[in-house]
């Protein structure tokens, strides 16, 4: 009798945990293929692999009232405790569908924590995958030595701690040291795709674009600059939030808030050099927007935060230039060399693109998390034939 159907694979299911934003639900309500989708940490791409794929945000609107009541008497009792909170309504309004997942990703810390805390008390069963971003951070918000060794506990209950920041890395494994463990705490490169964000030939409109809306840009910075190159235009794109932090701005600067992706995309299409300034910090050195910027072919000019100083092959003067942080000087010559010298423009944004496309595409990241995702779930990686 045929038995070869004991051997087929069973699909995995991945229960994908997001940030409830209008970002994540433009991208989840894009179609196939769209490059807004790119948000989504590589949803299509694992489905397309095998996976069977879900989410907490499948539900439209917000979470149901007993969840919403639920989630908000968890946070506000942990925070009354000394501990940082995070989105409880969501986490515990799609509870029962994580449970019945295979594994869990969560990629974000405010889904994350509650996620991680639920594991620890028996709530949530499959193994998690929790992706930081900022963590360390937030960490240093507890407001006593009872919440650390609780929160430690639950980051050492994750199957895996994916940072895609080297030096976040880092100083999560040091935190969780303290305390005796040594979970498993990985730095995963982020990436992007090199056939959305290709070089192209339009006009380049504006000579400086900056793009960004974490909290840790230094926008200040970049105004400041801006007074002092006068005949420069700037344009800067990111949040409402950001936008009211703003000074006025002088003549040559124009901002601009919540644009769809694909017009994010066409403003650095539109740019002579791509300026990232930054606040150190552990996570974000820009990174998502550096490495679109480097695969269009752009010179960067960004802040060497500890964020990206390793682990991104970054090079001054030879793929992007690096400035320390809160160096407004040193950051308006980097610009003006760049603008004044079009060979080296050029030689920074081809050397840029061949950086991404040596070390940094989304196949090689989602390769990565395809890679956590099997194990945390205890199954084997995929063969060349299935890979095939």
């Amino acid at each position: 009798m045929p038995v070869a159907y004991l051997t087929r694979r069973v699909s995995t299911t991945v229960f994908f945990s997001f940030r409830d934003s209008a970002e994540r639900r433009r991208a989840l309500d894009s179609g196939p293929g769209s490059a807004e989708r790119y948000a989504l940490f590589g949803v299509d791409e694992l489905a397309a692999r095998g996976f069977v794929v879900r989410h907490n945000l499948e539900r439209k609107g917000p979470p149901p009232r007993w969840a919403a009541f639920a989630g908000g008497a968890l946070k506000w009792a942990l925070e009354r405790a000394g501990g940082y909170g995070g989105d409880f309504a969501t986490v515990v309004g799609s509870l029962r569908r994580a449970n019945s997942a295979d594994v869990v990703f969560s990629t974000v810390d405010t889904v994350g924590i509650p996620l991680m805390l639920l594991q620890r008390f028996g709530r949530l069963r499959p193994p998690l995958v929790y992706v930081a971003i900022g963590l360390p951070e937030r960490l240093a918000k507890l407001r006593s030595e009872r919440m650390r060794r609780l929160y430690a506990s639950a980051l050492g209950s994750c199957a895996s701690v994916v940072a895609h920041s080297r030096h976040e890395a880092d100083e999560l494994r040091s935190w969780l040291a303290r305390y005796g463990l040594s979970p498993r705490v990985v730095f995963v490169p982020f990436g992007v795709d090199p056939a959305a964000f290709r070089p192209g030939r339009g006009p380049r409109e504006v000579d400086v674009v900056s793009v960004g809306t974490d909290p840790h840009r230094d926008f200040a910075l970049l105004l400041r600059v801006a007074t002092r190159m006068p005949d420069t235009s700037f344009r800067i794109v990111t949040s409402r939030e950001h936008r009211r932090t703003l000074a006025s701005l002088s003549e040559n600067v124009a901002v601009e808030t919540e644009i769809p992706f694909e017009e994010m995309r066409r403003r650095l299409v539109e740019a002579r050099v791509v300026a990232l300034p930054v606040r150190e910090n552990s996570y974000s050195g820009a990174t998502t927007v550096l490495l679109q910027a480097m695969a269009l072919g752009k010179p960067v000019v960004v802040t060497r935060t500890n964020a990206i100083a390793t682990g991104y092959g970054l090079v001054d003067g030879e793929n992007c230039r690096l400035i320390a942080p809160g160096d407004d000087a040193g950051f308006e010559r980097a610009l003006a060399v760049v603008l004044r010298d079009e060979f080296h423009a050029r030689a920074l944004g081809a050397s840029a693109r061949a950086t991404v496309e040596r070390e940094f595409t989304w196949e090689r990241y989602v390769d990565r998390i395809e890679e956590l995702l099997r194990d945390a779930a205890g199954e084997p990686p995929p063969s060349r034939s299935e890979a095939a």
